[in-house]
C-alpha cells in the first residue's frame, strides 16, 4: 500500500486435495514452494481459499498463513456438523485456523452431507485465480472428491497447479489463461489524484486507502461527466434548424440566398456532432468510473460492520470482480483490526449516507421536474398549433374561395405544418434523450425506500437487524449498477 489511492490487486489461489496423504510432510514442503513462488509474483497480492477438512486441506491452510498469505475458509456444513468428520482434538487444531481465517462461509447448510462437499469444491473454483490441487491422478472414490473438482476447474477454463499425491511432481494446465494484475483496476489506480481529496482523521489505514481512491475515481466521474446526452441534444436541434430553414426558403416570397448555406452547416455539423458522439470515450469513461465512484462509496458507508456486506456476491462482475475483491478484503481486515461501536456506526450510516443520499435525490428531482414539465409543455403547444394550422390548411383547401391574408399564406399554411411538428418530435424526444421520465420516477422510488429505511433503522438494536437495514438500502442505492456495468462490459462492441 505504498501508493495512497491506489488499491492493491488480489489475486485468488484456491485448492482441493485428498485427505489421505503418504507423506503430508514432504506435501507440505511442496505445497510451500509452489505458494512462495506464486507470492513472488510483483504487482499482486495472493488470497488463500479453501475449506478446512483432515488432510490436505489443513495443510494448504496452515502453509498459507506462515507464508503470511491471507486466508479464506469455505465450509461445506455448519460448524456443528463439520465437527462429526474430527477427533476431538483435531477439531481443536481446525477452531484454531479458523480463529486466523480472514472470512469463512459456510456452503450447504440445507443440502446432504455428499452433496454439500461437491458444492464448496465448486464454490471455490469459481472464486479463485488458480486452482492448486494436491492429486494422485484417480477417480473420485465419493461425490465430491479432488477428481471432480479437478475435472470441473478444466471444464471452467481454470489455470491449474496439480502436485501429484504420490511422486510430489509439479504440473501446470491452461496457464496462459492466468492473467496477474488486472487492466480495469490499473486503470484506476493510475487515475490523477483528486484535488480535493478527503482529510483523514480515522487510524485505518484501510479506510484511508479507500477514501482516497473513492475522492479520485468520483472526481475522474465527473470529469468525464455525460456529455453525450447534450451532443444528442445539438444534433435534434441542427436537424430541426436545417428544416425550419429549408421551410422558411419554400414557404417566404423573399429570396434569401444564404437560406441553402446555413440548412448544408446545419446538416454538415450535425453530421459532425453525431460521428463524434459514435466515436468519443467520454461516456464510456465516465460509466466505468461512476460505477467504481459508486461501489466504492457503498464500501466506506458500510465500513465498519463487523462482517462487509456481500451485495452481489453471485453477480457475475465481467472486470469489476477485482475491484470488489480488493474492498471486501480490506474492510475485513479493517474490521478485524480495529470494530467500530453499534451505536457510532449506526448514527453515522443514518446521517451520511441515508440522509445525505435523500438530500442528493431531492435536489436532482428539483432539477429534473422543471425541465420535464417544459418538454412536455413543448411537444403538446408545438402538436396543438400543428393540428391547429393543419386544419386551416385544410379547411381552406376544401374552400378555395375563402381568400387569405399573405401571412396566413405563409406562416399558417405553409410554414407552421411542417416545422411544428418537427419540432414537437424534437421536445418528445429530448425528453428521452436525458431519461427524464424514468429519472424522476427514479429519485422519489428512492426517497421513499431510503426514508423507509431510515425509520427502521432507528429501531433495531442489534447488529444482524442493522445489517439486513444496510443491505437493504445499499442495495436500493446500487439498483442501477447492473445497468452501468451492462454498458461498461458492452459498449465498445457496439
Amino acid at each position: 500500500m505504498a501508493d495512497p489511492d491506489q488499491l492493491p490487486v488480489f489475486h485468488v489461489v484456491g485448492f482441493t486435495g485428498h485427505r489421505q496423504l503418504r507423506d503430508p510432510a514432504a506435501v507440505e514442503r511442496t505445497l510451500g514452494e509452489v505458494l512462495g513462488g506464486l507470492r513472488a509474483e510483483e504487482g499482486v497480492e495472493w488470497l488463500a481459499l479453501s475449506s478446512i477438512a483432515e488432510g490436505a486441506d489443513m495443510l494448504f491452510a496452515r502453509t498459507a498463513l506462515r507464508l503470511g498469505l491471507g486466508w479464506e475458509a469455505v465450509l461445506p456444513l455448519s460448524p456443528a456438523e463439520f465437527r462429526a468428520d474430527f477427533d476431538p482434538a483435531r477439531w481443536r487444531e481446525v477452531e484454531t485456523l479458523l480463529a486466523e481465517a480472514e472470512h469463512a462461509r459456510v456452503i450447504g447448510e440445507r443440502t446432504a452431507r455428499e452433496d454439500a462437499y461437491l458444492d464448496c469444491g465448486m464454490e471455490t473454483v469459481n472464486h479463485c485465480d488458480v486452482l492448486l490441487a494436491v492429486w494422485n491422478g484417480e477417480p473420485s472414490r465419493g461425490r465430491g472428491g479432488t477428481a471432480e473438482i479437478v475435472a470441473y476447474a478444466r471444464e471452467m477454463g481454470r489455470p491449474v497447479i496439480i502436485i501429484d499425491a504420490n511422486d510430489l511432481s509439479v504440473r501446470r494446465e491452461n496457464f496462459d489463461r492466468l492473467k496477474v494484475g488486472d487492466r480495469h483496476l490499473a486503470y484506476f489506480n493510475q487515475l490523477p489524484t483528486s484535488p480535493r481529496a478527503p482529510v483523514h482523521d480515522s487510524p485505518d489505514r484501510g479506510r484511508s486507502l479507500v477514501q482516497d481512491f473513492q475522492a479520485k475515481v468520483d472526481h475522474a466521474a465527473t470529469s468525464h461527466a455525460p456529455h453525450d446526452r447534450r451532443l444528442v441534444a445539438i444534433t435534434l436541434w441542427l436537424h430541426t434548424a436545417a428544416t425550419m430553414l429549408a421551410t422558411a426558403g419554400l414557404a417566404f416570397p423573399v429570396p434569401l440566398a444564404g437560406l441553402p448555406w446555413l440548412k448544408l452547416s446545419c446538416l454538415l455539423v450535425a453530421i459532425g456532432v453525431a460521428l463524434l458522439v459514435r466515436h468519443r470515450r467520454e461516456q464510456h469513461k465516465w460509466v466505468r468510473c461512476r460505477l467504481a465512484a459508486e461501489i466504492t462509496r457503498s464500501a466506506l458507508a458500510t465500513w465498519g460492520l463487523p462482517r462487509s456486506l456481500r451485495l452481489f456476491d453471485d453477480f457475475d462482475w465481467a472486470g469489476l470482480e477485482p475491484l470488489r475483491r480488493s474492498l471486501d478484503i480490506l474492510h475485513r481486515r479493517g474490521a478485524r483490526a480495529q470494530a467500530a461501536s453499534f451505536d457510532e456506526f449506526k448514527q453515522r450510516y443514518l446521517h451520511e449516507r441515508i440522509d445525505g443520499q435523500l438530500a442528493y435525490f431531492a435536489a436532482r428531482q428539483q432539477e429534473a421536474v422543471p425541465v420535464l414539465e417544459r418538454l412536455r409543455w413543448g411537444f403538446f403547444v408545438c402538436s396543438l398549433l400543428a393540428l391547429c394550422f393543419t386544419a386551416a390548411h385544410a379547411s381552406h383547401t376544401a374552400l378555395p374561395e375563402l381568400a387569405a391574408p399573405a401571412w396566413v399564406e405563409t406562416w399558417v399554411y405553409a410554414f407552421g405544418p411542417v416545422v411544428l411538428p418537427v419540432l414537437a418530435a424534437t421536445f418528445i424526444s429530448l425528453i428521452h434523450v436525458h431519461d427524464l421520465h424514468r429519472r424522476v420516477a427514479r429519485y422519489r422510488e428512492l426517497q421513499v425506500r431510503l426514508t423507509a429505511a431510515r425509520r427502521e433503522a432507528a429501531f433495531v438494536q442489534t447488529w444482524g437487524a442493522l445489517e439486513r437495514v444496510v443491505a437493504k438500502a445499499e442495495r436500493a442505492l446500487l439498483q442501477e449498477v447492473f445497468e452501468w456495468h451492462s454498458i461498461t462490459s458492452f459498449s465498445e462492441t457496439h
